[in-house]
């Protein structure tokens, strides 16, 4: 077996691990911690194919930044995992009946491009480059790539909007009423005069046996 077969397989076996372990741990920071793993070892994969563009992106792109927001979002809401875990082992039939299609489909759609490639050799120097990926994105996969954007666009709003809900059991502050606050509202000086309770104590301290 050459090197590179072996990385592959390397590669390969600890992204599977890492990615049971995404859906199967308990603590959700180490869930994240294990897609860490997984994209780690995706770049692998991809660095293998000669794909150094594709591998970059994946490393600085969803780990520098992504998982960086998962982790604080995960630390910032304080969900409840065993709540949330109750009657996950009763849906892993469904789960896994549909695992197994999702893997089939992707396994005939990846055989057909290798039956291709095969009948149509590529030069692999282009695979993963800036220039070629910018030239396909930008004219035959346009839609789809103004899809994507328009997905990504709708899950920012919907985060933005799961942030802004209002809680009881948290503080809340309306900003437009903290800019329009004026002084007056902030610090009321109230005048009181003054009383003395010396003459008091000392009368105490007389009846006192």
């Amino acid at each position: 077996m050459e090197f590179k077969t072996a990385l592959f397989y390397a590669f390969s076996a600890i992204m599977i691990l890492a990615a049971t372990r995404v859906i199967t741990a308990r603590n959700p920071v180490h869930a994240a911690l294990f897609l860490v793993l997984a994209f780690f070892s995706a770049a692998g994969i991809w660095m293998l194919l000669e794909a150094e563009f594709l591998a970059i992106v994946l490393v600085l792109v969803y780990v520098g930044a992504v998982m960086v927001l998962f982790l604080f979002v995960v630390m910032m809401l304080d969900l409840d995992t065993d709540k949330m875990r109750q009657g996950f082992w009763s849906y892993l039939p469904l789960a896994s009946a549909i695992g197994a299609l999702i893997v089939l489909e992707m396994a005939a759609v990846l055989w057909r491009s290798f039956y291709a490639m095969e009948q149509q050799p590529v030069n692999a120097g282009n695979i993963g480059g800036t220039k070629e990926l910018g030239l396909l994105i930008y004219t035959k996969y346009i839609y789809g790539f103004e899809v994507a954007a328009a997905v990504l666009l709708v899950a920012i709003i919907a985060a933005v909007a799961l942030t802004l809900r209002k809680r009881k059991d948290i503080k809340y502050l309306d900003p437009s009423e903290a800019v329009r606050v004026k002084r007056n509202d902030r610090l009321r000086i109230v005048k009181v005069d003054a009383v003395s309770t010396r003459g008091a104590a000392e009368a105490e301290v007389k009846e006192a046996p």
